[in-house]
């Protein structure tokens, strides 16, 4: 029983050493040979498929070759062949004959090639051909017969070459067919029959043509259609109920065209929809009722329109939403309060760059699932004191780029997982700010960019970061708020100062002068601080001056000596260094001249 066993699996490894060799033997130079089947040859030096090739060939893949032409010869006794692809060829031309030597191919595969034509019923012997790629070539016209014979293809493959149109029936005996791609050519109209036979298609892309409409119907008959890519087109209409047959359809792209208006209802019937693409349309308005029940969509992108508003029922069918762009929308000023009441999945929430200047402050009341939420770069002035008060989850809010004075102190009290960008907004640095600038101060771990968080307002508070103020001087701040003053005559002694360090460097007993508002007949547009007692003292990174308790700070940039005595021993060994090279260049010119001097002496 051993030595059967032992004989057998010496046969076996005879077989596949042999069968080795013989492919190494048999395959030429210019090629690669698995024991697989596989054999894939290239190189410039190939004008026609190489003669000696090993016997057991399954598949032949030619590559950047210099093959103008798949003769009648080609493909002949290939029986076992039934992958053939030549790409990224000189392709110009096919016989009319040139696969009636291999009628048992399943797969051809002739993409970027120069072919701008092909015989009549060139593929009519294919009758089990699945795969049929003529993408990437210069296509201007197909017969109606070309894929005649064709029964058993499943992916077909057109896009990115020039046809501009579809002889009637074209597809129509294609009933197998799966995958239908003719995106990125010339079409401006398709027949309204075009895909009528197609009940098996799976995908079809129709994708940056020049389609200007959709015919009414076009879609009929595709009944198990789950993917459609009609974007960037420029279609400017849309049939009413052209999308209803379509009961599987899982994903469509409608972005980038021309659509300023969408019928009543144009998304019903699609349960199982989970993508729907509506982006980059110059839209002006949606009608009440446009989306139909899809629960099982999880993302939804409506951005760069000419939206003003949407209706307060847009997301009412859409529970299962989990992503909601709804951004660069530069006129989209208002949202319904009740807009996203019906998105109790929804995590990540998307309105930065539109035109928003209020919110309702239940907005965002039923996201309890919310995790991202970004509302920079808009126009909001105010926020509600509890607008964030469900969000209970939200790690992450932005809020830069708005017109924001001010904040209520506790807005943020039940966001314990949150991150909030502030910068870029006007924030007034009054009485009122008092409570916000405290959090602030006691949550820098929670704002992301605090360091940028800067004073807009008033003017004596220009520039200094809201975490800086204390409450001390927030409640004396309406004392600055006199814009105006009249002053009376100056101390002719300027008031001494002593080192930066200093907490009282002028004189406190020198008199302050009088400040008479009431007074017009003097009156100077200056800040009355710097009529007041100077104090200087080092402290916060950045100039300003603070008035309290009849004092006036000056703040100014510390300074850090062993950085500038590490920048002072920095310049002085560069000058050294400097003046050494020079002395050593001197001194190799002198040797220079010196040596061509005695060479000058010998001749």
């Amino acid at each position: 029983m051993m030595d059967s066993l032992l004989t057998v699996k010496v046969r076996i490894l005879v077989y596949y050493m042999l069968t080795f060799f013989t492919c190494n033997a048999a395959c030429p130079s210019v090629c690669m040979c698995s024991t697989n089947g596989i054999v894939t040859c290239f190189g410039s030096t190939i004008i026609d498929t190489p003669k000696q090739l090993p016997t057991h060939m399954y598949t032949l893949k030619l590559q950047s070759t210099n093959m103008h032409v798949i003769s009648e010869r080609s493909l002949e006794k290939k029986n076992l062949l039934t992958r053939f692809s030549l790409t990224f060829s000189h392709l110009q031309g096919v016989h009319p004959r040139a696969f009636h030597g291999a009628p048992q191919l399943k797969s051809i595969q002739l993409s970027h090639n120069n072919l701008s034509s092909l015989p009549a019923r060139v593929f009519s012997p294919l009758i089990t051909l699945e795969q049929l790629h003529l993408n990437r070539n210069q296509l201007e016209t197909i017969t109606a017969d070309i894929f005649e014979g064709l029964v058993a293809l499943q992916d077909l493959d057109l896009s990115y070459n020039k046809l501009s149109s579809l002889a009637s029936g074209v597809f129509s005996r294609l009933m197998n067919l799966v995958i239908l791609n003719i995106g990125s050519n010339y079409f401006k109209t398709l027949p309204p029959t075009s895909f009528c036979s197609l009940i098996k298609l799976n995908m079809l892309n129709i994708h940056k043509n020049q389609l200007e409409t959709l015919e009414p119907g076009i879609f009929d008959g595709l009944v198990n259609l789950e993917y459609l890519h009609i974007y960037d087109n420029k279609i400017a209409t849309i049939p009413p109920e052209v999308f209803w047959p379509l009961r599987k359809l899982k994903n469509i792209t409608l972005s980038s065209n021309q659509l300023q208006f969408l019928p009543e209802r144009s998304f019903y019937h699609m349960p199982k929809l989970f993508k729907l693409t509506l982006y980059k349309n110059p839209l002006l308005s949606l009608p009440d009722e446009l989306m139909g029940h899809m629960p099982e969509m999880p993302e939804f992108y409506l951005y760069d329109t000419n939206l003003i508003t949407v209706p307060g029922n847009l997301f009412a069918n859409m529970s299962g939403l989990q992503i909601l762009k709804l951004h660069f929308n530069d006129r989209l000023s208002e949202l319904p309060p009740n807009l996203f009441s019906s998105l109790p999945e929804l995590q990540i929430l998307s309105l930065k760059s539109n035109n928003l200047q209020q919110l309702h402050p239940q907005h965002f009341s039923k996201l309890n699932k919310l995790d991202i939420l970004l509302l920079n770069n808009n126009m909001l002035k105010n926020l509600a004191k509890n607008i964030f008060q469900e969000l209970g989850k939200l790690t992450k809010l932005d809020l830069m780029e708005n017109h924001l004075k001010n904040l209520p102190g506790d807005i943020f009290k039940y966001n314990a997982f949150l991150k909030v960008s502030l910068s870029d907004n006007p924030w007034d640095c009054t009485c009122s700010i008092k409570g916000f600038a405290r959090w602030i101060r006691h949550n820098k771990h929670v704002v992301l960019d605090s360091e940028n968080v800067i004073c807009h307002s008033p003017k004596h508070q220009i520039l200094r970061t809201l975490d800086s103020l204390n409450d001390e001087e927030l409640n004396t701040c309406n004392i600055t708020a006199t814009p105006s003053c009249t002053v009376t005559q100056e101390p002719t002694q300027a008031p001494s100062t002593t080192s930066p360090t200093a907490t009282a460097a002028a004189s406190p007993h020198k008199p302050r002068p009088s400040v008479r508002p009431h007074e017009t007949s003097s009156t100077y547009d200056i800040s009355p601080p710097f009529y007041d007692v100077l104090v200087v003292e080092q402290g916060l990174e950045f100039v300003h001056h603070n008035y309290h308790n009849g004092w006036v700070y000056v703040w100014f940039l510390p300074s850090n000596i062993a950085l500038a005595g590490f920048l002072m021993f920095s310049h002085i060994l560069l000058l050294a260094t400097g003046m050494l090279l020079i002395l050593c260049t001197m001194y190799s010119m002198h040797l220079l001249s010196k040596r061509v001097e005695e060479i000058k002496a010998q001749f």
